[in-house]
């Protein structure tokens, strides 16, 4: 099974009646009546976090990855409502700690909780099971869709990509950093930082914008297709962090390295289109938020996503992103 074609084909046609929900294509969906930008993400112990991450650190991830999916809307948060199926024998201890992550950034991000529900797994050893419905008022130019890209369009990405990838990998122990490295890229995993005000700040200049969760690859290609088009995105601009180029360095094959960089998800950047007239705008509203953004590529005609090396030609990827329902 795939993931995107289970939405589409099954999920979807529930959503007709509802104009706002934009048939599934977009990450959050425009409640007219309330004004309001809503989305909702799940997070599974084993899939999204590591069962022995400190509850906190995933209550924050938690509020953060619905955050970012606000952010590339450009709407400012209001509140979220939770839902919560924890395991058998979990200890008020753990609740009160996952409590303490959401109050955190809850006062960081000015946001409350709303309502929800909070139960409790009937069978022995099933995963801790989270969720939460975020909800925030657009911006007064509306709110940014995904699929309004036009060719020719600029491609551009805030901050660095591949990082949280990395320090999934060294939390697992499946690649050697230094210590200071590693602390770098494991905070990028358990924290990502959504981009509010960036998203705030290009609202009316991008005409599409998603958030990196499955991976820049993995997004370019659902922006792109949502705007019927095609995206090219050049390798070479891809910007780093000091740390993934340390370990960039290190690998044999650099394009196959670039390339699974691309490919890692849990950045929660901002990947957006804007027509090329308007790159001074972009980078005023990179300098008002305070927030780094780099040109990576364009929008062409056409459909599905190529990584160029520097000397033009595609360079193959092997794995372009997050999918739930392909096995890894």
């Amino acid at each position: 099974m795939n993931e995107f074609e289970i939405i589409h084909d099954i999920f979807a046609p529930l959503s007709a009646q509802a104009p706002g929900a934009f048939d599934l294509k977009d990450d959050a969906a425009l409640l007219e009546e309330s004004a309001y930008v809503v989305t909702k993400d799940l997070m599974v112990a084993g899939v999204h976090f590591l069962p022995r991450d400190p509850l906190d650190l995933v209550a924050r991830k938690l509020l953060r990855v619905n955050l970012s999916d606000l952010a590339a809307k450009g709407a400012k948060p209001v509140g979220y409502l939770l839902g919560c199926v924890w395991p058998a024998n979990v200890k008020r201890e753990a609740i009160e700690l996952f409590a303490s992550g959401l109050k955190e950034d809850q006062a960081a991000f000015r946001i409350s909780l709303f309502g929800g529900d909070t139960v409790v797994h009937g069978a022995k050893g099933a995963p801790l099971t989270l969720s939460v419905t975020m909800f925030g008022a657009p911006p007064k130019q509306g709110a940014t869709r995904r699929g309004g890209g036009a060719a020719r369009d600029d491609l551009y990405v805030s901050g660095a990509i591949g990082d949280a990838g990395l320090g999934l990998m060294a939390l697992k122990k499946e690649i050697k950093l230094t210590t200071v490295d590693k602390a770098s890229l494991a905070g990028r995993y358990h924290l990502p930082e959504p981009r509010l005000s960036l998203g705030a700040a290009i609202a009316g200049v991008a005409n599409a914008a998603i958030d990196v969760s499955d991976g820049l690859i993995a997004d370019a290609g659902h922006l792109a297709a949502a705007s019927g088009l095609k995206a090219e995105l050049e390798a070479a601009a891809l910007p780093l962090s000091n740390a993934a180029r340390g370990w960039l360095e290190g690998e044999d094959d650099g394009d196959k390295a670039l390339a699974a960089l691309a490919g890692f998800g849990d950045d929660y950047e901002i990947l957006f289109a804007a027509p090329s007239s308007l790159r001074r705008s972009v980078s005023m509203a990179a300098k008002a938020s305070r927030t780094s953004v780099t040109r990576i590529g364009a929008l062409k005609r056409g459909s599905g996503v190529t990584l160029l090396g520097a000397d033009g030609a595609p360079i193959p990827v092997a794995d372009a992103g997050f999918n739930h329902f392909v096995r890894r």
